[in-house]
Order: structure tokens, then C-alpha cells, then sequence
């Protein structure tokens, strides 16, 4: 449940509130902008993490309700037995642990807007009260016969599917039409990938300098290829995660392949040794057999050469960094290359 506030920075601007150009959010931000304009209810659907409680703000935030309280509850957090008393409040003693009066969310969003997240969780006799609430625009606090009027627009939000719960018999079919005079569709991050660069630039604004991390091509593309099953939650995470483990350091793809999977198990690091047996770690050369005798010079320079050409690609043509790979000394590593004919700019 998020703290009941008043929004006292005026209506924010769409482009900075929604990021992205992907074709789904330029229409998801078009939507809000038309909606905003009303006070009819509005449900969101979208998968968990894919930013519903963003856009219900950007809503109210548009709307000729941005003066007023936004207030926030999720349905499927608080207790079945508490659910009554958060939406509509209690009188003093109603019941055990009511210790003072108590106003609800209802009452609380007054003028402003009362958002009701993960809406298909809550229990069938609570949807029967919240429709008569939605019909008569009056609450009735817990312990109490008197009525109160209230203005309060009401969003709400779900990552169900409603039609089968209405099949199903667990949620209300005329709760369903009350709450979603209008309904829009929140994308996953998996429809609108092309926003990934826009949202981690966003999510490093507000940290220093020496916090944020730098993804080189591969990682990029490993990032825009990754299926996001957490959505717009998880990248926050994933930048969050990348920040504190290697901030100011440019990733690449095995960088981010173990921080967007950070429970698997990490390779063991390969033990090394001076000279030439570096450049065989990762090698598999021939074995010597019975009538079948190998030219071992030959065999290490092919490893060598190999060896050379792979490190020079992960080190991008830098040439101190792919000694770094291999463990050798630059000129040790320039040598080699000469002896072999790799050209290659010195750096």
C-alpha cells in the first residue's frame, strides 16, 4: 500500500513520466492524455512489473483531478478481514484492535483519485460492496449505519484474466463493466524493447556519476534479445544490481549474462601459468598414439595463433588488453604477432 499524498508538482509531463518511443507507449501515452480529460473509471491490464501504477499516476496527474489525493491500495496485499476497514474505514471499537476511528481510502482520495491494484484478488463480498459504492458514490464505515457521500475516481488494475475469472464464477461480471468504462492495455517490456536504452538512462539519472554503468554492443544486444519476465521491475532491478557490483565500468555480454541471472553458478576462474602453457588452457590439442606421432611445434603454434586471434577480438584490437587475456607482456604479445603475420594496430 502506498502512502496517501497530495500531488503539490502540477501536472507532469507525459514524455517524462512514461519513458519511451516505442509505437506502444507513444499509444499508451495518447490513451492516458484522452482518458485524463474524463472522470469515467479506467482499468489496467498489463503483467506484474510492467509499470500500471505508473500510468494510473499519469493519469490522475493529467486530469482535472491533479490537485487532489492520489491514494493507492493493493487488493491482493491486505488481509481478507482488513480489506473493508483500508477501503472504507471503521469506527472506534467495531472490532478488536479498533482503537480510534479510522478513515478509509474512499475517504481519504477525496476529490482526487483512489487507485485499486491487482483488482481480481479481491474476495467475492467485498466486490459486492465496492459496486455499490461505485453505484451510489457512498460509503458506510465499519461499525457505523451512516452514509457518506464521496468523489472520488476510482482506477484500477489487474495482470489477470478477467474474462475467465468471470467464467469461473469468482469475479462480478457488472463489478467488471462499473470499473472498466474504460480499458487500457499496459505493455511488457518484451512488446516494446526498443525503450530499454531510454528506461536504464532513466533509472541512472538520479545516480552519481561513478555508480553508472556502460554496456558495450554485445551487452546491448543481449539486453534487447533477454524475454523480461519481471518487465519494467526487473530492468530497474537489473541497472539497481549492475550499479553497485560494477559501477563505472563498461559490461559486456558476460557481464550482463550473469547479472540478469545472478542465483546461476558462476564459472570457475582457470588457474594460469607463465609463458606459452597460457594460450593452452582452453585448448584441446592432439594426442600422440601408437603410429600416429604429432608435430608438437606445429600444434603450439596453431594453438598460439588461435589463442592470439580470440583474444584480440574480445579485446576489440587492443592489444594490451588481449595481453591481458593471454597473461603476457605487450611486447611479448607483439613479438608473437610478428612471428605469425597478425596485423593488427599496436595500442
Amino acid at each position: 500500500m502506498t502512502k496517501v499524498g497530495q500531488n503539490d508538482s502540477g501536472q507532469a509531463a507525459l514524455e517524462t513520466a512514461i519513458i519511451g518511443n516505442s509505437p506502444a507507449i507513444r499509444q499508451l501515452r495518447e490513451m492516458i492524455r484522452r482518458v485524463a480529460r474524463s472522470n469515467a473509471s479506467v482499468m489496467l491490464c498489463g503483467p506484474s512489473g510492467s509499470g500500471k501504477e505508473l500510468v494510473a499516476r499519469a493519469i490522475h496527474d493529467e486530469g482535472i483531478r491533479a490537485g487532489h489525493a492520489f491514494s493507492a491500495i493493493n487488493c491482493g496485499a491486505i488481509p481478507a478481514d482488513l480489506i473493508e476497514s483500508e477501503l472504507f474505514g471503521h469506527e472506534k471499537g467495531s472490532f478488536t484492535g479498533a482503537t480510534a476511528r479510522r478513515i478509509g481510502h474512499f475517504e481519504a482520495s477525496e476529490g482526487g483519485t483512489l487507485f485499486l491494484d491487482e483488482i481480481g484478488d479481491m474476495r467475492f463480498d467485498m466486490q459486492v460492496k465496492l459496486l455499490r459504492v461505485l453505484e451510489d458514490r457512498t460509503i458506510v464505515r465499519v461499525g457505523s449505519s451512516e452514509a457518506r457521500r464521496v468523489d472520488v475516481r476510482v482506477i484500477s488494475a489487474t495482470h489477470q484474466d478477467l474474462g475467465a475469472a468471470i467464467a469461473d464464477g469468482k469475479f462480478r461480471e457488472d463489478l467488471f463493466f462499473r470499473l472498466g468504462v474504460v480499458v487500457l492495455q499496459v505493455p511488457s517490456l518484451a512488446d516494446r524493447v526498443e525503450d530499454i536504452p531510454a528506461l536504464i538512462r532513466h533509472f541512472q539519472s538520479r545516480m552519481p556519476a561513478d555508480a553508472k554503468c556502460r554496456f558495450d554492443e554485445a551487452a546491448l544486444a543481449l539486453l534487447l534479445r533477454h524475454d523480461w519476465p519481471g518487465n519494467v521491475r526487473e530492468l530497474r532491478n537489473f541497472v539497481e544490481r549492475a550499479s553497485v557490483l560494477h559501477g563505472g565500468e563498461t559490461l559486456g555480454a558476460d557481464d550482463v549474462a550473469l547479472l540478469l541471472n545472478p542465483t546461476a553458478p558462476r564459472p570457475a576462474a582457470p588457474t594460469t601459468t607463465a609463458g606459452t602453457e597460457d594460450v593452452l588452457l582452453h585448448a584441446a590439442p592432439k594426442t600422440p598414439a601408437p603410429g600416429r606421432p604429432i608435430d608438437l611445434k606445429r600444434e603450439i603454434e596453431t594453438i598460439e595463433l588461435e589463442q592470439i586471434h580470440v583474444a584480440l577480438d574480445l579485446a576489440d584490437g587492443i592489444i594490451s588488453e588481449a595481453a591481458r587475456l593471454l597473461t603476457l607482456k605487450r611486447t611479448t604479445l607483439i613479438e608473437k604477432m610478428r612471428k605469425y603475420g597478425v596485423h593488427q594496430q599496436a595500442a
